[in-house]
Formats: C-alpha cells, sequence, structure tokens
C-alpha cells in the first residue's frame, strides 16, 4: 500500500509540474525557423537595427586596435550609468582558457563611438606551486585567465562596480570554472572616469587568502563601496550569476545546479522569468531565492550552447536575442507581449564576418549576447541595447528600436539632406564595422548622404531599407561614387528572406553592371565623383526588370533568381560570402595572411532612396 501511495504521490506530482509548466514556462508559439544554410537564417529583418562594431582586434597593429594586440576577445558586458555607456569584456592572446587573461574596459556616449580599451583587471600572476585537487600539474609561471557572467553592479546608492573572475586552467584542456579558482574581484567606476582600487569580493574555499594579490573589500575604508559590495553579496538573482565559477556548495548561490549564463527579467505581475543556455527557463516568485520548477527547455526555442538575452523592452513588450541553431549564428530577436509567450523570430544580424585569428574554442558567429541588466541604467533612446562578440575575436553593438516591426507600409521618400539630422537612417539597417563604416556624413558641398566607406580588406559595410513588398516596384536612389578604379558596392533587390533577385555592381573597373545568370552583363561606364540616379523597376510575375541610369533606358534584364516578391534592398561594400556553413570545421587554428593589414579606402555616397509599388 505504501508503494502505490508513493507511486501515486510521484505521479501527482510530475502531473501538477507539468501544469505549472503548461501554464508558466517561457515558450515560443511562432512558427518561424532559422535556416542555418544562410548566414542570415533566412530571416525577415527586425526593422531600423543598427550593428556597431566597437573593437576591431589586431595583432600586428596594435596602435590601430587602442594599444592592445590580444586577439581573443570575448562575453562583453553593458551598463549605461553617468550618461555613459561602460562595456567590459574578457580577453587573452590568442585562444580561450589560454593564459594570460585580463579584462578590458571601452566607453562611450552614443553607443556609436568608442574608446580605446584599458585594462581595469590585469593579469594575475598564479602562485608557483599552486595545484588543484583531482586535477594533475603544478603551476610554474602560470597566470590567470579570466571568466565572468556579470560584469557590472549598479547599486541604490549610485555606485557602479565592475566586476570579473580569475580562474586557473592548468593547460589548455583544464577547466577554469569548476570552483578551484581564485577568486571574484571588484572595483568602483567613478564619475570622473577613473576607477578605484582592486578588491577580492569572494574568494573560492581552496584558495589560501594570504596568498591574494589584492585585499579583501571589507579592507576598503570607502563605506560607501562597502555597503554597495554588501548588497551586490544579498541579491540571489546576482549571486545566480556566479554558479559556474563559485565553490560547488557555495551558499550565496540559490540554484547550485551548474547551468550556464543565467539572465533574467521581470514580469508586470512582479515574477521573475530566468533564463540559461539552451534555452533553459524557470520562473521564481521569491526574487531568485527558489524557482517554481527544475530549469527545462523553453518549448519551441532553439538554441544550442551559446548565450541567451532576456528583458522587458523600453516602451513595453519583452524580447529574447539568441542563436536559434545549432551553431552561433544568425543572431536573431524573438518578442512577447506578456513576457512567456514568444511569437516572432527577427533577424538583428546575419553576417559573419571573417576569422582573422585562430584560437582554441573560437566559434565562428555574432554569439554571447548580453544587454544591460534590470537596475543597470537606460539610455532614454528608445533603443534595445546588447552587446556581442564576433568569431569570440571583435566587439560589436546592436541598437534595437523598440516597438520592434519587420515591415513597412508606406512608400519611401528619403532624400536624406532632407530629413531631420539624428533620423536619417530610422528605418535602415546596418552593418558598420570600424574600418567600413555606414553612417550618415557630408558631401563636399555641405549636404548630408549615407556614407558607405571600406578599407577593410576582410569586412564590408552594409546598409539595408526595408520596403513595402510588392510583386511590382520601382526603386530610385542617387549614388556617388568617389573613385572608379577600386572598392565595389554591391546593390541587391531581394524578398523578404534576403533571397536577392537582381544585383547591381559598381565593380573596381569603372563599370556599372548587373548579374545576368552565371555572368555579369555591363549597363555604363561610370566616373568617380558623379552623381548616378539609378531606377529600377521590378516584376516578379515577369521575373524581368528595366533600368535607367540618369534618365537613359538600359533595357529590360531578367532575375538571376526568382522571388514572390521585393521586400528590401541592400547596398554593400563586398562580395556574398558564404563561409563559414554548416559542415564547416569549427576551432580555426590558422591565422589569414596579412590578417592586420588594410585596402586603400573605397567611399560611396547615396543622396537619397525612393520607392513606388504598383
Amino acid at each position: 500500500m505504501k508503494r502505490i501511495l508513493k507511486v501515486v504521490l510521484m505521479v501527482s506530482a510530475c502531473m501538477l509540474q507539468r501544469n505549472v509548466h503548461a501554464q508558466d514556462t517561457v515558450r515560443y508559439t511562432g512558427s518561424t525557423l532559422s535556416n542555418v544554410d544562410y548566414h542570415h537564417g533566412q530571416l525577415s529583418l527586425a526593422v531600423g537595427v543598427h550593428n556597431i562594431q566597437a573593437f576591431r582586434a589586431n595583432r600586428e597593429h596594435p596602435e590601430l586596435a587602442g594599444g592592445h594586440n590580444w586577439t581573443y576577445n570575448h562575453a562583453p558586458m553593458l551598463a549605461y550609468w553617468n550618461n555613459t555607456f561602460y562595456l567590459e569584456f574578457l580577453s587573452t592572446p590568442a585562444g580561450e582558457h589560454i593564459p594570460p587573461g585580463k579584462t578590458l574596459m571601452i566607453t562611450s556616449k552614443d553607443g556609436y563611438h568608442w574608446s580605446a580599451p584599458e585594462t581595469i583587471f590585469p593579469p594575475y600572476k598564479v602562485p608557483d606551486g599552486f595545484t588543484k585537487k583531482d586535477y594533475p600539474g603544478v603551476a610554474k609561471d602560470l597566470y590567470a585567465v579570466m571568466h565572468q557572467r556579470i560584469g557590472f553592479y549598479t547599486a541604490k546608492n549610485k555606485r557602479l562596480l565592475a566586476l570579473a573572475y580569475y580562474g586557473v586552467a592548468m593547460d589548455a584542456k583544464d577547466d577554469p570554472n569548476d570552483g578551484n579558482g581564485i577568486g571574484r574581484v571588484v572595483r568602483e567606476v567613478y564619475a570622473s572616469g577613473k576607477y578605484g582600487p582592486i578588491y577580492f569580493i569572494r574568494n573560492n574555499a581552496s584558495w589560501d587568502k594570504s596568498r591574494s594579490a589584492y585585499p579583501f573589500y571589507t579592507s576598503s575604508k570607502d563605506k560607501g563601496f562597502i555597503a554597495a559590495c554588501n548588497e551586490l553579496l544579498a541579491q540571489p538573482l546576482m549571486m545566480q550569476q556566479w554558479v559556474e565559477e563559485a565553490d560547488r556548495n557555495d551558499p550565496l548561490i540559490p540554484l547550485k545546479r551548474p547551468i550556464k549564463a543565467f539572465s533574467f527579467y521581470h514580469l508586470a505581475d512582479g515574477r521573475v522569468v530566468g533564463l540559461w543556455k539552451n534555452a533553459l527557463t524557470s520562473v521564481s516568485t521569491d526574487e531568485g531565492k527558489t524557482w517554481v520548477f527544475n530549469p527545462l527547455r523553453a518549448p519551441g526555442f532553439v538554441n544550442s550552447n551559446a548565450k541567451i538575452w532576456g528583458q522587458r523592452m523600453p516602451g513595453g513588450g519583452y524580447a529574447t536575442v539568441y542563436n536559434p541553431s545549432e551553431f552561433r549564428w544568425p543572431l536573431a530577436i524573438s518578442t512577447s507581449d506578456d513576457g512567456l509567450n514568444y511569437k516572432d523570430l527577427l533577424l538583428l544580424n546575419g553576417e559573419i564576418t571573417t576569422m582573422r585569428y585562430g584560437g582554441n574554442f573560437k566559434s565562428y558567429g555574432p554569439q554571447y549576447v548580453r544587454g544591460i541588466q534590470e537596475g543597470d541604467g537606460d539610455p532614454g533612446d528608445g533603443n534595445m541595447w546588447v552587446t556581442y562578440s564576433m568569431n569570440k575575436e571583435d566587439i560589436w553593438l546592436a541598437a534595437i528600436p523598440t516597438p520592434v516591426i519587420s515591415t513597412v507600409a508606406e512608400p519611401v521618400n528619403e532624400v536624406f539632406a532632407e530629413m531631420k539630422a539624428g533620423t536619417e537612417l530610422r528605418y535602415w539597417n546596418l552593418f558598420s564595422p570600424l574600418w567600413a563604416s555606414a553612417q550618415i556624413e557630408k558631401l563636399p558641398d555641405g549636404k548630408r548622404a549615407l556614407a558607405l566607406r571600406d578599407h577593410d580588406k576582410f569586412d564590408y559595410a552594409k546598409a539595408e531599407r526595408v520596403i513595402p513588398a510588392a510583386k511590382h516596384v520601382a526603386v530610385e536612389f542617387s549614388v556617388i561614387p568617389a573613385q572608379s578604379d577600386k572598392g565595389v558596392l554591391h546593390i541587391e533587390f531581394t524578398d523578404s528572406r534576403g533571397q536577392a533577385a537582381v544585383r547591381l555592381v559598381f565593380d573596381a573597373e569603372s563599370l556599372l553592371k548587373t548579374k545576368a545568370g552565371y555572368r555579369y552583363s555591363g549597363i555604363t561606364r561610370y566616373e568617380k565623383n558623379r552623381k548616378y540616379t539609378i531606377k529600377v523597376e521590378l516584376n516578379t510575375t515577369s521575373r524581368s526588370y528595366d533600368v535607367t541610369v540618369n534618365g537613359e533606358k538600359k533595357g529590360t534584364k531578367i532575375f538571376f533568381a526568382p522571388v514572390s516578391e521585393i521586400a528590401r534592398v541592400t547596398f554593400r561594400t563586398g562580395e556574398v560570402r558564404r563561409f563559414p556553413d554548416a559542415d564547416t570545421e569549427t576551432d580555426q587554428d590558422f591565422d589569414l595572411k596579412d590578417a592586420g593589414a588594410s585596402d586603400p579606402e573605397a567611399l560611396y555616397f547615396i543622396e537619397s532612396f525612393k520607392t513606388q509599388s504598383f
């Protein structure tokens, strides 16, 4: 009888848990899935997203990377405090968990223009003779590596704390997050732009504190700093983010299950949604002290061993940002009205910059996304800001306008010089590397235009405009190439999933041409510094298009690929790239030739852009 009762209770508990899961689990209810055979996943764009490169690695020319020549740069964290963006990321010379490691900080007033990196947590010498329980080897001339899941905490007394963790990897196969590292460090960020002294705030239990290079935070004479640290240590939602590096029985960690990269947000009713790698999720009713059910995979979500970020958006609604595949591309956003039921899947970044430097565990793609944690500031511009690394090499951000939309209804009529300054690119999606920028600039005559510059040997600038989707549409734009003997500008007309039907090209030999099946067909010669007003009328039913250049008709041509409608137009200063793909071996172990070099700059101005549907 007791055995039967026990079985009944277990079944009842399982049914109760399933019922709770059905009601309260974060889930994806949409039908859109990502296609990993395309870097963009064949996803529709989230309109108006600006992807901005904040740091570009360069081993050969550190003077072009703020004096920094390490090429493994990853795990960025973001905060907004004192009217300034703060972005922290960790770094090693070449690969993951290969010492030495350090943590860098860059800052920005607008999110688009960033300072040179400054080391805020320097390399830490592991004492000779250090050993790990149950792992072979003895430390000799060894340095720590860094690993952190939380980079900032803004206290109630307005103090901003920067945080990092020193772990120990005895060799390339060792895990620095096994609870047998050195400990977590903290320092204050001052309003002046300076930083306070470095302290330990939490050491691993196995660490001999008498060998610490930094004092413990309680020895500070600044009572406000100590109060801020104590406040942080008392927050379960903050401590949960420490689980990976902490002692396996650390009493400060509420949920000791070793699941990774915790992020959270609050629902309208006060409950907390937790998210972990692999799209694991649960809900807490007591600020993270306990969780209603053991974290499980969010139904419908596709996410592998990469971070997933969730938050309430400015102006209402919720969003998750993640790689919706078993790979680390593309980077996508899903939105929800209630924070539990996610209804769509839209593209934030569908590019994979060429990996210039090989290294241990360097994965391809835009990855490890992190936004501004609750309490760590709000820029107040209506954008949702997230940061991520590209290939674990370069550091990027995305400014995501809210509310998030994927279509536009009105015909486009944009003359950039006539638009209100600062609003010109509201509906343009930008991919803007430091060496290949896409931004509004002034022409020699003082008028404003969209400028695409490119001197990057391994990347390009890109600007995309979503237009009212139509089967029959005319697109007119004006381009001024600043040269005719170098560079390339592709103009593509695509459907909502990024499939190009037509491609025009300003090539490096003074020819404007169009793709005609396997080959290219010339349209006209072009000259530098001359404006070309180009009108393309496209008809998806007949798969044909007519091109007019400066009022002169250039004939009717055939799509090189069929599409059912034209939904966006892309301007790109480089060739289409399809590497890597789903069959490419990961962990590139070589550097590219001339990885730190640049090309002569090419520049294209776009003065206007207009559409008309028929």
